[in-house]
């Protein structure tokens, strides 16, 4: 089987290199069962029994004669793939969090599937983790997490449901060939699509530049306006990695509270905890930072291989401003954002990503990017969670957290799902530039603790006086 490759998920393997490899994971933290001392082995024997499923069996091949594809893989080794490894005696959170940055460090050998999960035992608090690893070109955030939610039950028994690299996907049922004029005709269509898609993009690219340029301010989505920061130096090999837990229910009403949504709190407390982690570490940033927030375009029920998103640029809050002034600068970027983004096409959507990621890999390709503006400061990624509780195998899943890429001169990236009832914060850095991300995590959870303070002061209302 031969399947070709889509622009999107091409761009993933083309712009992928040591010091960027360009996988996603997740570490899925789990609570052990007291009744069951062999909970954690059992899981890795019953994993080692599954073989991959597409996209998971899939090998990419680019380069050569042939068009970019993938085929799939004709040999499979589960203890490659599943590994059992556990953290020494007396270990403590911090030490998983080093492990699972060496485990993110290294790219997928592309001669193998290319996914590969740790179950780690020895996690503090009497505890265990799963850290999974699948190469963005066969999956993103959204269709990902669907999977893993899937491989897990909504019940305490003891049940270890197929894990998602062997997931069994609806397969469409195929459509009567068409005669050969209507399938050219198809195909013209999607051509002037795509033309006009790509037009309407650089059009407006063009338009917003030029007002940059003229000193106007940047509105809507504005990718390659932001200033250089140390989160923009040069991409090493080496990962920092820090999580974070904040109550999801208390989440909405503290930004309902600023008319903002969910997502517009979450964003507004990571750009106040970078700038405050920068000035922590001796580096302040005098300037908006610009966020890279992808955004999915995945129907409901769309868990298909591949990625399926565009994405926004947005300028964030002023570098000096109060976290109750920033949240609602932010509401008012993002708000930009989303309604350009909204005024676009699906078609337009997809080109503007494709397009903005390729010339992103050629300016750090031939370091062009170390002299002009980079694409963005660092990448803001909200990833739908479930809200019911869930096991494997009778273990509690008690936190799921991003660990995702950084590429493209862009090297801090802040990915949250909710999950139950708590917003998880996975962050992962350039371990040379951003090596202190359990600081940044610190700094993020004090800026919420602000802002829930504010909205808690309740305002007094004149009353009347009595006689």
């Amino acid at each position: 089987m031969n399947k070709p490759i889509p622009p999107l998920d091409l761009m993933w393997l083309i712009m992928e290199t040591q010091a960027s490899p360009t996988h996603v994971g997740a570490l899925l933290l789990f609570e052990k069962p007291k009744s069951n001392p062999g909970v954690v082995r059992q899981i890795v024997e019953a994993y080692r029994s599954f073989e991959p499923t597409p996209p998971f069996n899939y090998l990419p091949e680019v380069g050569g004669a042939s068009l970019p594809h993938f085929r799939e893989a004709t040999s499979y080794d589960p203890y490659y793939h599943i590994q059992h490894i556990a953290l020494p005696d007396g270990a403590k959170y911090d030490d998983l969090l080093r492990l699972v940055a060496d485990l993110h460090e290294p790219m997928l050998d592309r001669s193998r599937p290319l996914f590969r999960d740790w179950i780690i035992d020895g996690v503090p608090d009497n505890r265990f983790a799963v850290y999974a690893k699948v190469h963005h070109a066969i999956i993103d955030g959204v269709s990902g997490t669907k999977r893993l939610y899937a491989s897990l039950s909504p019940s305490a028994r003891r049940a270890i449901p197929t894990p998602a690299f062997a997931a069994e996907m609806p397969v469409r049922k195929p459509r009567p060939p068409k005669a050969i004029v209507d399938r050219l005709a198809e195909l013209g269509i999607s051509a002037t699509k795509q033309t006009l898609a790509l037009r309407d993009v650089s059009v407006s690219a063009l338009k917003k530049r030029f007002a940059v340029l003229l000193g106007a301010d940047p509105v809507g989505s504005s990718p390659f306006t932001a200033q250089r920061g140390p989160m923009n130096e040069p991409l090493q090999m080496a990962r920092s990695v820090a999580t974070l837990s904040l109550p999801l229910d208390e989440m909405h009403a503290v930004g309902r509270h600023f008319g903002a949504t969910l997502n517009d709190l979450a964003v507004t407390i990571v750009d106040e905890g970078v700038h405050r982690y920068l000035r922590h570490t001796g580096r302040a940033f005098p300037h908006r930072l610009v966020a890279f927030c992808p955004v999915s375009l995945r129907d409901d029920g769309d868990s298909a291989s591949g990625t399926r998103a565009s994405a926004m640029f947005v300028h964030l809050g002023e570098p000096e401003a109060p976290v109750v002034k920033r949240i609602e600068q932010v509401v008012a970027t993002m708000g930009a954002g989303k309604q350009e983004l909204r005024s676009m096409s699906k078609d337009a959507a997809m080109v503007y990503a494709v397009a903005l990621l390729g010339m992103a890999e050629l300016s750090t390709a031939t370091h062009v990017d170390r002299v002009t503006s980079p694409l963005a400061n660092m990448v803001i990624s909200n990833v739908p969670g479930v809200r019911t509780k869930m096991y494997l195998n009778g273990a509690a899943l008690v936190g799921t957290f991003p660990v995702s890429a950084i590429a493209m001169s862009i090297g801090l990236n802040a990915t949250l799902t909710s999950y139950h009832d708590r917003m998880d914060f996975g962050f992962v850095g350039n371990g040379v530039a951003m090596y202190d991300l359990t600081e940044l995590a610190r700094q993020v959870r004090k800026a919420y603790e602000e802002l829930k303070a504010a909205s808690s002061r309740k305002r007094k209302a004149p009353g009347r006086t009595k006689k």
